[in-house]
């Protein structure tokens, strides 16, 4: 009899379970919250309490498996560590291509020539001299490299040189861009790399602290990780590529929610602390995004389960908008601490600030707010920057840890970078308001949602008049974005609006008219067609208000708050490797394989010979990946034009995916 042990790793909660493989139940199951500054300790806390509840032994753990929304959270906020990109072959026009200076957020790049051409050969040699004596003085103000190089997808070399240049020089983590896709487009793959980097210290903590605490306990079975398409890596793979764990978390609540109610059609939305990720099951099965992983506003070249994440969560920041004569509310994308938690931790200090900040009439701009420390790699910070993390030794009220106007930016940047969090009223906080809640310390969140209503409107008019009638607008605003949220992600699926922006439709007078049922000279008539499958702790709180905005069925199955744990240690181990073959003359083809460019004089010599290399390489990184009993599956994509009534060979690409069960213990 074989016990699997799933754990998730969220922004707020840390949940983990045990699954009875054979007789395909949940036996045991637990939460505990996320603790950011030594995740072990979360880890550990569900992990054992799970164990305890199934009456599993340690030993008898044959697979452990896990997912995590952290990386995806992380690019949502636009936090992560300070990278390097070395950019070789390209010019300024490309750092503005798809969202490349913006993800860069200010980080150097080093611009160097070189590169290939489409045909694979040289344009220009590398300058490696050049480029060691900029790496010796970079090195030690970043946490990683990201390096793309011009068509590295015809021809790799470059990016390879570059790669041991800086293993050698710095000893930090290196990101080449066509180890993560074999598609062209410099800048989108160079974005791509750029994030992975960033995501590289975050990732291998949380393995690391995994690792840790498995071995601390006695279980020794293999550790996978679920990727943003649902497959299984191994742990080893995942701390090389961890831009592939974006979307894990939400690929592992589809197919928990697989699992958990044998759905075929409906719209599954999985509500985090910091995110809500929608998808569609169709025929009991996701659809992979053909574009690549859209999040955080980046489209990146990770293949991942096609699915709306938007920065909409139970922790979101509550922003209150003072436009025009009554404002109004708006949550996320940011992520807070919920006053209620840190109050759980820090009582004193929270219940006297708030108490100061009660006692005077005037409202301050910070009223109800706090900082928090947090570990992480400072190289790169600015002097004010370095002043201001240097004063918060300790959570402390967000007034005491500012000196004037200028700083406020740079705790920006702190945020940004994940040196401290910002601790404020969350629906979190609302729910503890209204009784929906009861986790952490109620009294602390009635004082913050209290002094937020304080604040003033365009017309002079205070927000609310009391604590309960303004978390009662936070909690119908959450109801009202999530929402849009499901009709976005419906429109965009919907064939029959195919071509027009679902953002647009899902906030259409008309829409919102048919959705109230309108009956006048025109009557209207709305719903959604599927149901709902809702996801996440807080799910039972939120969507039952939904369901009924919507007039669907909304489905809240039993372990719905445990669905990504679950779901990770349900799926496959999947590996998928692409080639092309290209022919820049009549009767020569080039094959651009990960090890390099080969010759052929004949077309199915190249196809053949191709595709056995791809099987090879797919099979080798699914057994790295922890699979066995492989299954292999090969894919060509031939082009070809009619010219002159001869048929002309164009392009072809290769895919070879070979997939199989995790290995467990034995």
């Amino acid at each position: 009899m074989a016990y699997f042990l799933g754990v998730d790793t969220g922004g707020t909660y840390t949940d983990a379970v045990i699954v009875d493989e054979a007789a395909d139940r949940v036996i045991g199951k637990a939460k505990s919250l996320t603790t950011r500054a030594d995740l072990a300790l979360g880890i550990g806390r569900a992990v054992d309490a799970a164990l305890a509840e199934s009456g599993v032994a340690a030993k008898d753990v044959a697979l452990v498996s896990l997912s995590t929304t952290l990386a995806t959270n992380a690019l949502v906020e636009g936090q992560g560590g300070r990278v390097a990109l070395i950019f070789v072959g390209f010019d300024d026009g490309d750092l503005d291509r798809g969202g490349l200076t913006e993800a860069l957020k200010g980080d150097p790049v080093i611009r160097m020539a070189g590169g290939h051409s489409h045909a694979g050969t040289e344009t220009e040699p590398l300058d490696l001299a050049v480029l060691e004596a900029q790496l010796v003085e970079l090195g030690p103000q970043v946490m990683g490299f990201a390096v793309a190089a011009r068509f590295a997808t015809r021809n790799p070399a470059h990016e390879n040189a570059i790669r041991d240049l800086i293993r050698r020089v710095t000893g930090r983590p290196v990101t080449c861009s066509h180890e993560l896709s074999a598609q062209l487009n410099g800048p989108k793959r160079a974005l791509t790399a750029v994030l992975n980097a960033r995501l590289i210290g975050m990732i291998d903590r949380l393995v690391a602290a995994c690792e840790r605490h498995l071995a601390e306990v006695g279980i020794h079975a293999p550790l996978m990780v679920v990727r943003g398409d649902g497959a299984l890596i191994s742990a080893a793979m995942v701390r090389e590529r961890p831009i592939e764990t974006i979307l894990s978390g939400p690929a592992a609540s589809i197919v928990g929610a697989r699992w958990l109610t044998g759905a075929q059609d409906a719209l599954v939305s999985d509500i985090g602390g910091t995110t809500t990720d929608v998808a569609l099951l169709r025929g009991g099965l996701p659809e992979i995004d053909p574009q690549g992983a859209r999040v955080g506003g980046f489209r990146t070249m990770v293949e991942a389960v096609a699915m709306r994440t938007t920065g909409l969560g139970g922790d979101s920041e509550v922003h209150l908008k003072t436009e025009g004569l009554l404002g109004g509310l708006r949550l996320g994308p940011r992520r807070l601490i919920p006053v209620a938690l840190l109050a759980a931790d820090h009582a004193r200090m929270v219940h006297d600030t708030l108490d100061r900040a009660l006692a005077t009439e005037t409202a301050g701009e910070f009223d109800g707010r706090f900082v928090v420390p947090m570990a992480g790699q400072t190289g790169g910070l600015s002097p004010r920057e370095a002043t201001v993390l240097a004063r918060i030794i300790e959570p402390m009220p967000l007034a005491r840890a500012l000196t004037s106007r200028l700083e406020v930016a740079a705790m920006e940047r702190l945020v940004a970078r994940g040196l401290v969090m910002i601790a404020g009223v969350t629906p979190s906080d609302a729910s503890h308001v209204l009784g929906r809640l009861d986790s952490w310390d109620a009294t602390a969140s009635e004082k913050a949602v209290r002094l937020l209503g304080r604040r003033r409107n365009g017309a002079g008019e205070r927000f609310a008049t009391d604590a309960a009638t303004l978390a009662q607008q936070i909690i119908d605003q959450l109801t009202s974005q999530t929402v849009d949220c499901l009709l976005e992600a419906a429109f965009d699926e919907d064939d029959a609006f195919d071509g027009q922006p679902s953002e647009t439709l899902a906030r259409h007078a008309l829409t919102a008219a048919a959705l109230n049922q309108h009956r006048g000279v025109i009557e209207l008539s709305a719903r959604l067609g599927v149901p709902v499958i809702g996801l996440g702790a807080s799910a039972p709180s939120y969507y039952g208000a939904v369901g009924e905005r919507l007039h669907c069925q909304m489905i809240l199955p039993e372990h719905a708050g445990v669905a990504n744990a679950i779901g990770a240690v349900v799926g496959q181990v999947s590996q998928r490797v692409s080639a092309i073959i290209t022919s820049p003359s009549e009767g020569r083809y080039t094959a651009h394989l990960p090890e390099g460019v080969q010759q052929f004089s004949d077309r199915d010599l190249a196809l053949t010979t191709v595709e056995a290399a791809l099987t090879t390489e797919a099979s080798a990184r699914a057994k790295l990946a922890g699979a066995e009993d492989l299954r292999v599956t090969t894919a060509r994509d031939i082009r070809e034009a009619d010219i002159e009534g001869r048929t002309m060979f164009i392009e072809a690409t290769v895919s070879v995916t070979a997939s199989g069960r995790p290995r467990v213990a034995h």
